[in-house]
């Protein structure tokens, strides 16, 4: 029997396995297979206190998203909040900077599955790259705009071949790693021969790779029993990944050296199976190239679900064409907010660029996240389920980390910033 919703609402059909499923799609996925090798290339062996730094940072922000989305489980996520403990422009700005983030973070996902694909059978090339990443786009975008029940059944096929193919890289690695850790560990504490600056850049690159767990919050309008819900999927999602990327940093870097990760990344999206061929075994190289092309799904997938919600949210006040607020068939699925969102990606996924796509990402990312923990401060105290300096360490390293990208990424972030108010304040108007 189908669980519907409300007339315009969407059905609670996610309990907490399927809540934790979701955050594991979303977050083992582009930040372990393709952005590590990003990180490498900037932070050089101190990648590994860069994944460490994210996942604090992670947690601070994981803690916020958790306790907003008890109080308030609405689909969303920090544009709700930040409509409901801010002010309409604050709540605008963190949907606008979740729909720019998180499409940019989708389309590396793209190209990142087309590298892992291309680079298993031997191929290669930049035309070819973008048009697999388009391919698997669409199909995607056909089976989210199905309804949450058939998404999530895909994503739990994903995530088990995902966690599979990561623990195998992890055990098999391990003799490769400590022969390898002597010299390439040498300079642990020096940022890519750089200094400190390359160590926050790269932590702000990985913290995008943990904040699949967001998608857990966009989605509460679709979780049982949320306030219980909501926080314990979040909490057990940050767990399981921090745990898998800190294993998965110390063999790649100990095997093969942060510069060979880095040069694997920008060659082919793929360093993971480059360091996999190193480490002697029969297949194995073939499984990570397998798991990566399905942790590259998962994650798709799980951000054209976030991202529709999102969007889906933002028409029904007016922020966007009020036509993406349409939900169709028994399933009641935003179609409509589905096929537009698959659209964008598809646009940004032909530029081709994991670094440049990633890097984006991650500074609107963290402005997004610094708007959750703003709003984690304005609630009530009886809507608490964490002390306050938990949001206060959560909104000072989200700004902290955000204008150590690039500058010609966070100069960009900020033109955005100021397109997507123009655009509040002329629909404010029209409606």
């Amino acid at each position: 029997m189908i669980e519907t919703g409300e007339q315009g609402r969407l059905a609670r059909v996610v309990g907490v396995p399927g809540a934790v499923l979701m955050g594991l799609g979303s977050i083992l996925g582009t930040g372990i297979f393709v952005s590590i090798g990003i990180a490498a290339g900037v932070a050089g062996p101190s990648v590994i206190l860069a994944v460490a730094g994210a996942a604090v940072v992670a947690t601070f922000s994981g803690l916020s998203s958790a306790q907003l989305a008890a109080s308030h489980p609405v689909s969303g996520g920090t544009y709700e909040y930040g409509y409901r403990y801010l002010n309409p422009m604050l709540g605008f700005t963190a949907g606008w900077m979740f729909l720019s983030a998180k499409s940019a973070s989708a389309a590396t996902a793209a190209l990142g599955f087309a590298g892992y694909v291309l680079i298993a059978f031997g191929q290669s090339g930049m035309t070819v790259r973008i048009v697999l990443a388009l391919v698997a786009i669409g199909l995607l975008t056909v089976v989210v705009a199905g309804g949450m029940r058939r998404s999530n059944r895909t994503n739990a096929v994903i995530v088990s071949a995902t966690l599979a193919a990561l623990l195998a890289f992890v055990l098999t690695g391990i003799p490769s790693a400590l022969d390898g850790a002597p010299e390439h560990f040498a300079g642990f504490l020096e940022a890519g021969g750089d200094d400190v600056r390359g160590l926050l850049h790269a932590t702000a690159l990985m913290f995008v790779a943990y904040t699949g767990y967001g998608r857990i919050a966009t989605l509460g309008e679709e979780i049982r029993e949320p306030r219980r819900s909501i926080p314990k999927a979040i909490v057990v999602a940050l767990l399981a990944t921090m745990t898998l990327y800190a294993a998965v940093a110390l063999v790649a870097v100990a095997a093969v050296g942060a510069p060979r990760m880095a040069e694997a990344t920008s060659a082919a999206a793929a360093p993971l199976e480059v360091v996999a061929r190193g480490f002697g075994v029969p297949g194995v190289a073939w499984l990570v190239a397998a798991g990566a092309v399905s942790a590259m799904l998962g994650v798709l997938l799980n951000l054209l679900l976030g991202l529709s919600r999102v969007l889906l949210a933002m028409s029904r006040r007016g922020d966007m064409p009020r036509g993406m607020a349409r939900l169709d068939g028994a399933h009641a699925s935003p179609r409509r907010a589905v096929v537009v969102v698959g659209a964008v990606i598809a646009a940004l996924a032909l530029t081709g660029s994991v670094r440049l796509t990633w890097s984006f990402s991650a500074f609107t990312v963290l402005v997004y996240y610094a708007l959750t923990n703003l709003a984690a401060l304005r609630l009530p105290t009886d809507s608490r389920l964490y002390p306050r300096w938990v949001p206060v360490c959560g909104l000072v390293s989200c700004i902290g980390l955000a204008f150590w990208v690039e500058p010609m990424i966070w100069f960009a972030g900020l033109m955005l910033i100021g397109a997507g108010v123009l655009w509040h304040a002329v629909a404010q108007r029209n409606a």
